[in-house]
């Protein structure tokens, strides 16, 4: 679309834009009037129910996990089963509440972007997708918020206490705090609470006016313009919507900051232990302020740095005018990167509407890719009988997944890192023409810690030197061995007899499953790779089906006096197919 160049053209830009905006708005909380009290009550009734009914299991298993845990030495044992009832009776307040705010915001704003967000080829079926789209989909997304945290509490939690009452290696130490640094680390986690609860909420109340007016400075300016996201028509409409909802969004990051000072505070209490030194501790309830303060100027594009103290609260703490000077190019480089991508996107990118633009994020597509690599291999790994049909059966009906829930997205992961190392990649390939290297990847921490050991193992890897038959090999090796020994692999096909190669790549397998087992009690891996499995399931069932129809047909050109019994037996036997992955389906949903 041609950008309005001029007053007038702006002005008219704007004029035209309006009764738009008005109509969809209004459509919009016309349906989430109607819709919205349907979804709050599935997520607060639903959540609510989870929490309560799993609460009594969480407090008492929590203090069995702790008391027997080899993990946590004798004082830091103590410390926590005294003060773990705090934690254990504000979790279902907190939960009840959060559920009700967050099912309010979602039962919200879910049919009013959906109404905003309706496409089509022409001008009756975006008509009609306006007022058709953000009924279901916002009933289905609440009963997935619900699903979620489910899957959180009822397995990703006894996960996490399983792991923290397993034994420990022998090398390893329990965690432990000395005795005589407990009094000094909880009277400056006491101090600092307070303080840097007070000290942050009042720079982020001084700052929140400032996001708010550039904030509605630069939505205008793109308004005007038609720059930035509102660079096409269809997405004008939005530029009212964020601009209506633009202090929403100060308010929550104030409360955002408001939350994030507490644990700030506490954190001085671990300074103290880490450095011994109570000044230390002090030191950082003040530095931590200055810290906020410098962020919250970068993020807002105001003058560099911060006015307030900053005194030293490490020992090895680099000094100050360094750490400045280095802090500014750093800062500045970042600068100049985000301005030049973005000017490069108002160029040459045509902008997408608000819910496309969310789902482009890096994280959900490197989280997009991975079960997209799953669900490739695991067809290819059916199709070589390496997955059988018992093991996919094994996985619906008993849950115990090790070889498809854990196995199958670590060969993916391995397939990638030999594809990365084959090509010589400083990064990761990801698919054709996709690579994730460390100047793009997701500005995430979950992310980073998933993506930087996947990057450590790509160079050791490609220092191994594999051939193409040892590649080819590990698809089996990974799928059937347990891979703790290297003379596991004798009887295998895999060429080299190095065993310190051998050991090399064992390890490595072992990490890929470690990493994955931590991310399956992600909820969110845990509902898509259900489907995954239902969908191997499915394909299954349908190849079975296939077989058996091919198999009538090769009976048939026997002879012709049998034909019409083979294809009566044929007829059958597809009906029968039909009706058994019908069947299947109903039972996925009803045991998965």
């Amino acid at each position: 679309m041609e950008v309005p160049v001029g007053f007038l053209a702006t002005l008219w830009s704007f004029i035209s834009f309006l009764p738009f905006f008005v109509l969809l708005f209004a459509l919009g909380l016309l349906k989430a009037a109607i819709i919205g009290p349907i979804a709050i009550s599935i997520i607060f009734l639903g959540n609510s129910a989870v929490i309560i009914g799993l609460w009594p299991a969480h407090f008492v298993w929590t203090y069995f996990c702790v008391a027997r845990s080899n993990r946590l030495g004798l004082v830091l044992k103590i410390v926590v089963l005294v003060s773990l009832p705090v934690p254990l009776i504000i979790w279902p307040v907190l939960g009840i509440i959060g559920s009700l705010l967050g099912g309010v915001g979602y039962g919200f704003f879910s049919p009013l972007l959906a109404t905003f967000e309706a496409t089509g080829k022409n001008f009756w079926e975006k008509f009609y997708h306006c007022f058709a789209d953000g009924w279901w989909s916002t009933i289905n997304g609440s009963c997935t918020v619900v699903q979620d945290l489910t899957d959180f509490c009822f397995h990703s939690y006894f996960a996490y206490m399983d792991e923290l009452i397993d034994k420990i290696p022998a090398d390893e130490k329990p965690v432990d705090i000395k005795l005589s640094k407990l009094p000094s680390c909880l009277l400056v986690s006491l101090i600092g609470v307070p303080v840097d609860v007070v000290l942050i909420t009042a720079v982020a109340l001084y700052k929140s006016p400032i996001m708010l007016v550039k904030g509605w400075q630069r939505l205008l300016e793109d308004l005007f313009g038609r720059e930035g996201p509102f660079l096409e028509t269809v997405c004008v409409p939005f530029a009212g919507l964020a601009i209506i909802l633009w202090p929403l969004a100060v308010i929550v990051a104030v409360i955002g900051a408001i939350v994030s000072s507490f644990f700030l505070g506490l954190y001085s209490g671990v300074v103290v232990h880490q450095e011994d030194s109570l000044y230390f501790g002090l030191a950082y309830i003040v530095s931590v302020v200055s810290l906020f303060d410098e962020y919250v100027n970068d993020l807002l594009y105001l003058k560099e740095g911060s006015c307030l103290p900053r005194p030293k609260y490490r020992k090895k703490m680099s000094s100050r005018p360094f750490q400045r000077n280095r802090g500014d190019n750093h800062n500045n480089d970042l600068r100049d990167g985000r301005e030049g991508s973005y000017n490069l996107k108002l160029t040459s990118e045509r902008s997408r509407t608000l819910k496309w633009a969310i789902q482009q994020y890096k994280p959900m597509q490197v989280w997009d890719w991975l079960f997209k690599s799953c669900e490739v291999n695991g067809r290819i790994l059916f199709q070589e009988g390496l997955i059988d049909m018992k093991d996919i059966e094994e996985c619906i009906l008993t849950g115990n997944c090790q070889k498809l829930g854990i196995k199958l997205p670590a060969w993916s992961l391995l397939q990638c890192l030999l594809t990365s190392a084959k090509f010589n990649s400083a990064g990761l390939v990801i698919a054709d023409g996709v690579e994730l290297t460390k100047s793009n990847v997701p500005k995430d921490k979950v992310f980073e810690w998933f993506i930087g050991p996947l990057l450590i193992m790509k160079e050791q890897i490609k220092s191994l030197e594999l051939d193409e038959n040892e590649e080819m090999c590990l698809r089996e090796l990974v799928m059937k061995h347990k891979n703790e020994k290297p003379e596991e692999w004798d009887d295998t096909a895999f060429s080299s007899s190095n065993n310190v190669k051998r050991a090399q790549l064992q390890a490595i397998i072992r990490r890929l499953q470690g990493l994955v087992a931590s991310m399956s009690r992600i909820p969110t891996f845990r509902r898509r790779f259900r489907n995954l499995v239902k969908m191997l399931y499915l394909e299954a069932l349908q190849a079975g089906t296939s077989a058996n129809q091919m198999g009538g047909m090769l009976q048939a050109t026997q002879g012709s006096g049998s034909r019409s019994l083979v294809q009566s037996d044929d007829q059958e036997k597809d009906k029968e197919g039909r009706e058994i992955e019908k069947i299947a389906a109903n039972d996925i949903d009803e045991l998965v």
